[in-house]
């Protein structure tokens, strides 16, 4: 989609600290931390949210986390990996993406 930030980002029209870059995937820092590590994760192809997304590129981003974390030793202590899905949970930018927190104590919300 012209219009979509994160699509600008992957087009390099807009400029993003760009951590991780593969043919499918796509993963920068996010603008707004919420955690000492905060990253975004998408697919190259534009999607709304996960709900549009097809069992391949949902398996293509997380295998692109699970390669991150584990390069980047966020692993070892632990990482949350969320995802928005419409205006009711927050999301901001309609464009799927999985926001990956760590490097450090996350609060608490069950288990």
């Amino acid at each position: 989609m012209s219009e979509c930030l994160f699509c600008k980002i992957v087009k390099g029209e807009i400029k993003a600290n760009k951590v991780f870059e593969n043919d499918s995937v796509c993963a920068f820092e996010d603008i707004n931390p919420q955690a000492k590590v905060h990253l975004l994760f998408i697919n190259k192809q534009h999607t709304c949210n996960v709900n549009e997304m097809n069992e391949a590129e949902i398996g293509q981003v997380f295998k692109a986390i699970a390669e991150f974390t584990t390069s980047n030793n966020l692993s070892k202590s632990g990482f949350r990996v969320v995802t928005n899905t419409g205006p009711d949970a927050c999301q901001s930018v309609f464009h799927a993406h999985f926001h990956v927190l760590g490097g450090e104590q996350l609060a608490g919300f069950g288990s």
